[in-house]
């Protein structure tokens, strides 16, 4: 360690005797050391030094007592002053002063040179400096061992709150990611020190350390493996959510075996024998960070997915958390900038359980909060599930006249006959919602008759109309 004006003083070679009575003051450390004649040295000084000189223009009293406050006012440790040579001894006057500043002021003998004072400055924290690189490179090993041995992110967390003798947090928005306080205490800008930790996206990650703890140069080292870490885990990531989707992808679309789907699902950590739930997040603007982003800690037993460009969660029943854990899966994306609507599927057993939790959740979408909770599964959404229905084309068949009428003429007819379903058949309701005249709706409604060949006062034919409308709501959300 660096060498205190006391320990340089109590070495016997140098002959070194204390000539102050600034005894409070010798065990501090000696940053370096200043040999100067000068009368003013302030201006040459940093503070921290043990300043020598043989008062060679230090005639008088006054000179001598100028001296001693422009080498206090510099911040310097103390005065060595070497006799035999201007003076025989230290002059009074600068002991006096020395002591009413509470200056250490060191006697140097005449034989011994200020550059062995120097020498053994110089020499104390070149070792100190040699011990602390020693130190820091084993704390580099440590924590990369920690990381590339199999302990992953929280073993080099760990290691640095012990190298450090303090707790450890690591955020991302505000989950956690890792928390060594055995309180699991949330770290607060009062009492923690944050830094920031750079991944090149917009993940906020944030590395937290409790104080009081000194910082001996690790810290900047772990930023640096934490942002590796951080970046290979996401290619990971993206790389299980999108083997888990192909996966998913077949489920949903029934093109999968029973015993087959059952097998591929446990090989991405689905347990199909128990009860699941699908939560299905969707970001028409946000997408492409879905593929890519962490899920809140409360979600780490659960099986991420990327379908399409959604992001699928499916999770264990466990008797009634699905919307708790729905609220933190929106409240988290919301956190991290994307705009996101997440719809909560039923809990159900097996692979058909697992498409009917998916279809749930994709119908619950269309309520179009942040988060929607699940219904029974309709039956546009079972039909929809089964790739021998050809649902899709019976509807593209029964909209699409409607949909070129619309958008050759400017009119309406499609939101005049989904106004008119949603009515229950009213046309005062729909002349009311739409601002019409009734018989304005009447025309519409012949005109739609006219273009689908079906008649939606008739209710064969209005549930036909009404399932087209469903079928291609949830086709465009979720396209073969």
């Amino acid at each position: 360690m660096a060498m205190s004006l006391a320990a340089l003083v109590a070495v016997p070679s140098l002959k070194l005797r204390k000539a102050g009575l600034a005894e409070t003051t010798w065990h501090q450390d000696i940053h370096w050391v200043a040999v100067t004649e000068q009368e003013d040295p302030q201006r040459f000084l940093n503070g921290g030094e043990l300043v020598l000189t043989t008062g060679m223009r230090l005639k008088s009293a006054a000179e001598q007592r100028r001296f001693v406050r422009q080498v206090q006012r510099a911040g310097a440790v103390g005065i060595g002053f070497g006799i035999g040579l201007t003076h025989e001894a230290v002059p009074s006057a600068l002991i006096a002063e020395a002591n009413r500043w509470g200056l250490p002021l060191v006697e140097v003998a005449y034989e011994t040179p200020f550059i062995a004072i120097g020498k053994l400055v110089a020499d104390s924290q070149s070792a100190d400096h040699y011990a602390n690189l020693e130190r820091l490179i084993a704390g580099h090993q440590i924590l990369a061992r920690a990381l590339l041995t199999g302990g992953g992110l929280g073993e080099l967390l760990r290691q640095l709150g012990s190298m450090l003798r303090t707790d450890v947090v690591l955020t991302q928005f505000s989950a956690q990611l890792y928390n060594s306080s055995p309180l699991n205490t949330a770290p607060s800008a009062e009492n923690w020190s944050s830094y920031p930790i750079p991944t090149g996206r917009r993940d906020a990650c944030t590395l937290w350390l409790k104080q009081p703890f000194t910082d001996t140069g690790i810290i900047s080292y772990a930023q640096n493996l934490i942002s590796v870490e951080l970046n290979n885990m996401v290619k990971q990531r993206q790389s299980q959510r999108a083997m888990a989707g192909q996966v998913l992808d077949d489920v949903i679309h029934g093109t999968l075996e029973t015993i087959e789907a059952a097998r591929r699902l446990a090989g991405v950590g689905i347990n199909s024998t128990r009860k699941n739930v699908v939560l299905l997040a969707e970001s028409k603007a946000h997408h492409k960070q879905l593929v890519s982003i962490a899920l809140p800690q409360a979600l780490d037993g659960g099986v991420s997915a990327v379908v399409g460009k959604d992001l699928i969660v499916a999770i264990n029943d466990d008797g009634g958390s699905a919307s708790a854990l729905a609220k933190s899966l929106s409240d988290h994306l919301l956190e991290a900038g994307i705009h996101a609507v997440v719809g909560i599927g039923g809990a159900y057993t097996k692979p058909n359980g697992l498409r009917w939790s998916y279809f749930e959740a994709r119908d619950a979408l269309a309520h179009g909060l942040p988060v929607n909770e699940p219904e029974r599964l309709s039956l546009t959404s079972l039909l929809l599930a089964s790739e021998d229905v050809p649902l899709a084309d019976m509807a593209s068949e029964s909209l699409t006249p409607l949909r070129k009428f619309d958008a050759a003429h400017g009119a309406e007819l499609v939101a005049t006959l989904e106004s008119y379903l949603n009515h229950n058949g009213s046309v005062a309701a729909v002349a009311e919602a739409l601002t019409l005249h009734r018989n304005t709706v009447r025309y519409r409604l012949a005109q739609i008759t006219e273009l689908t060949g079906y008649d939606p006062a008739q209710t064969q034919d209005r549930v036909q109309l009404w399932l087209a409308l469903a079928v291609q709501r949830l086709g465009a959300r979720h396209p073969r």
